[in-house]
């Protein structure tokens, strides 16, 4: 279906074991092509934040592989890989530490090595692109968590990456702040792998899921083949996302 295009991602055979002995990915087989979006779905202790730290790196592979744009990730090259994949985290604070929401979001540029000039348009982009140019000279911390949410994603927006990792990215925000981020991340040109518990953002922005149970993929298809399966989704702890409910 793809023809000669290269994978952005690629789970091949992964597997990972916690230190501890469980193992929490069962040799996983999945492909991100360029400009797809997939949603990662499954119950808690599914696996998918694990598989998310394989995507740049922050785990290594126990066996089998990962690769991004065909480049297995090594000590060698995980540099790399990070500039070109983006991993949002589902707890934005560990995402901010530095003074001004600026600098947090001019870190990647700057230690990417750009001069100063093209690291202030990256920020200047990434801000705006989420909706936060305003803020620019405050302190994180004293952000709404929402907002603390979407400045996360612009410290990675300014990065340009060719691919978002985003886990979670609507999870503990009120309503407004939800819809918002749920649009936001519709209005992005950008190829995503995103895991979330929050079946509307999956059938909102995504064309392509993928459920993860135990360690092992249980599930794969269009948006249309999953997310109206109601036997398959209650069967991994999943439910019908309210638009397909309200049709049914």
């Amino acid at each position: 279906m793809h023809g000669t295009l290269q994978p952005i991602l690629e789970f091949s055979g992964t597997r990972y074991s916690y230190p501890d002995g469980t193992e929490a990915l069962r040799g996983v087989d999945l492909q991100v092509m360029p400009g797809e979006r997939i949603a990662l779905l499954g119950p808690n202790g599914a696996g998918k934040s694990t598989l998310m730290l394989h995507a740049n790196g922050v785990l290594r592979a126990s066996a089998g592989s990962v690769s991004v744009g065909g480049v297995a990730i090594s000590d060698s090259t995980v540099r790399t890989v990070r500039a070109r994949v983006g991993l949002v985290f589902q707890d934005p604070d560990d995402q901010l530490f530095m003074t001004t929401v600026y600098d947090d979001v001019a870190f990647g540029p700057r230690n990417m090595g750009l001069e100063r000039a093209r690291a202030e348009e990256r920020v200047h982009e990434a801000l705006h692109a989420v909706e936060l140019a305003d803020v620019a000279s405050k302190a994180g911390q004293h952000l709404s968590f929402g907002q603390k949410k979407r400045v996360a994603l612009a410290t990675v927006l300014s990065m340009r990456p060719d691919l978002l990792v985003l886990d979670e990215p609507t999870s503990n925000l009120d309503p407004r702040a939800r819809r918002h981020m749920i649009e936001l991340l519709r209005g992005l040109n950008a190829t995503m792998l995103v895991a979330t518990h929050d079946m509307d953002l999956a059938w909102a922005l995504c064309d392509r899921a993928v459920v993860l149970d135990e360690g092992r993929i249980a599930a794969a298809g269009t948006r249309e083949e999953i997310l109206t399966d109601e036997a398959l989704l209650s069967h991994h702890g999943l439910e019908l996302p309210w638009a397909v409910r309200l049709v049914v």
